[in-house]
This record gives C-alpha cells, structure tokens and sequence, in this order.
C-alpha cells in the first residue's frame, strides 16, 4: 500500500485532565468514559481513525497517580506501557495542574526520542476567569475596554503556562486547546497526521477499536455508577458482562455488579431497588445507542471482598497490561 501512513498515537497524563474526553473527540465515537470524577479510566483503551491514506491508532490510559493498591498498579502500568510503543506521545495538562505533579513519570517523558505534543486542555477556563485586576479594569472601563483587558490577562496566563511546560519538556510541541469546545482538536489532528511515519494499517480498515462488545456494556454501566453514587463507592466497583446474547432484533445481557463489602451491595441496590434501577435504565437507554439495537439488560450485585488487592481477581477482570 504506497503512500500509506499509519502509527499509534498515545495520551498520557494525570488524573482528569480531560483525557478521555480529548480521545472521544479525536475518534468521534464515545471509546472512553468521561466523568468528572478522577480514575474514571482504567483501562488503556485503542481507538482507530481511518481514511483511504491513513491509520491512527488513539490510546486512552488511566491518569497518571501513586498506586495504593494493586489495581492501581496495574493503571499505572498501563499508563507507562504507553510510552514504550508509541509512534507520537500525548502528554495531557490542563491550565489549573500544578506542572511538578508526578514528576518522576514526566521526566520519563522527557528523554523519549519520539515526537511528543504537550496539550494544554481547559483553556475555555482562564477565558471564564477574572483575576482581581482585571475586573478592577472592567469596573472603570464598563464601556469600553473590559473585555479587552479580561482577553489580555487570559492570554499571559496562558503564556506563563506555556513557559512553565517548555521549561520541564523542552523538546516537547506545546498546543493549548478545549477539548470540550472542541477547539484546536482538528489543528492537533493535522499535526499528528504530518507526524504519522509510512507504514500499512496496523488493524482492518473498518475496526473501530481493539476491545470486543463486552468490555463497552461493562464501562457504560460502570460509567453510570460514577455519575449516581458519591465517596468511595465507584471505586470499589468493579462490573462484568457475564452474558451477551445477540440477534437480528436485540441483545440481552446480563452483568454483574462487584463490590467489596456487604454494606456497598446495600447502598448500590438500594431502598426497595431503586438506586439500581437508575443505573440500569441510564445504561440501558446509551447502550442502546451504542449497539442501535433493542437492549433487554439484567444486572446483579456481588460482593467480592477486596478485589482490588488479589492479582488472581484483577487478572480475570482484565486488569493485566502484558
């Protein structure tokens, strides 16, 4: 295949910097879940763009943390897998991040020899901000200038930003960009295109990702525990597609809901069921949309007392970066 090009483009970073969403946006089809809430990633997750001429395959990964338990060594692992087999690097900020976070694992990425882009995300944020200064200007200019000194102070605290990464990445491409707003994705798209090396298509032109249907009615129904319950309860979640049964009209599945304690099964359930039921409804109705078939969903709750801990546990459920 002549003039093909083709690579992996991986996006590393810390916790809710706005990662997966930026990888949603770049595929164009919702691969990851994005909540609000951090480590809502767990997996590294590939998602692949096509065109006659071309292969990008996208990688989503779990933000970059200290691991307190063995699941989260396995995200951290999945995380630096990252670096060691990517074309061109994502490395993911945001404009309120404290650039020292977690700087043993940027100085890894520091001494790659491969192209990295460093994006700021959340720019749409220093637009919403006023510092005191400038609204002093915008009381005494309500007329005339206001919003010119708010767009000045926005575009030098970007640039104190952006002297802040070179510093710390200095071979690194620095783009700014609101993966939300969705601005500055298609210029960051270009730019990973004209970084992209020849080769053929690593995967058949029509395949969207490299993880088989049960894995997304997991994550969608994981996602939905993260919108709906509060504290430590996502996080001692984990759910399986035990059952997926598919035909011309429908699907029927049937998932199990895993937590670590007796009073977490209480909680997810709920008074008379009805916490549960949110969470399948909600699942349900994106599910539906995700496979644009009929969705009949049955789900469990179990406990399985600190899964997060046992390798045996965390290998059946698909946490093994080998």
């Amino acid at each position: 295949m002549t003039n093909h090009k083709a690579g992996f483009v991986n996006i590393v970073g810390n916790p809710n910097v706005g990662k997966s969403t930026l990888m949603n946006q770049l595929v164009g089809e919702r691969i990851s879940i994005a909540t609000f809430k951090a480590q809502t990633t767990r997996h590294r997750i590939m998602g692949i763009v096509n065109t006659p001429d071309m292969q990008i395959v996208f990688s989503d990964t779990p933000g970059v943390l200290k691991p307190n338990y063995k699941l989260q060594e396995s995200m951290l692992a999945f995380s630096e897998s990252a670096l060691t087999d990517a074309d061109v690097l994502l490395y993911v900020t945001d404009v309120v991040e404290n650039p020292e976070k977690n700087r043993d694992f940027l100085d890894k990425v520091a001494k790659m020899q491969i192209p990295v882009l460093l994006l700021i995300n959340k720019i749409d944020l220093l637009a919403d901000d006023t510092t005191p200064d400038t609204k002093n200007a915008e009381d005494g200019k309500k007329h005339k200038g206001g919003s010119a000194a708010k767009g000045s102070s926005a575009t030098q605290r970007l640039g104190d930003i952006v002297e802040q990464w070179h510093a710390l990445l200095p071979d690194a491409e620095i783009l700014p960009l609101s993966a939300k707003n969705k601005f500055g994705v298609e210029m960051l798209l270009t730019r990973i295109c004209q970084l992209l090396p020849p080769s053929p298509p690593f995967f058949e032109k029509d395949q969207l990702t490299d993880k088989p249907a049960r894995f997304f009615v997991s994550e969608i129904i994981r996602e939905k525990i993260l919108l709906y319950y509060d504290k430590e309860i996502p996080y001692a979640v984990e759910v399986r597609c035990e059952s997926f049964k598919e035909d011309e009209r429908q699907i029927h599945i049937r998932a199990i809901i895993y937590v670590e304690r007796d009073s977490q099964k209480g909680i997810i359930i709920g008074h008379q069921g009805v916490a549960i039921k949110k969470v399948n409804t909600e699942a349900r109705k994106q599910l539906e949309k995700f496979f644009d078939k009929h969705i009949y969903l049955e789900t469990y709750v179990k406990v399985d007392k600190d899964w997060r801990s046992n390798q045996r546990e965390l290998d059946a459920f698909g946490y093994n970066p080998e």
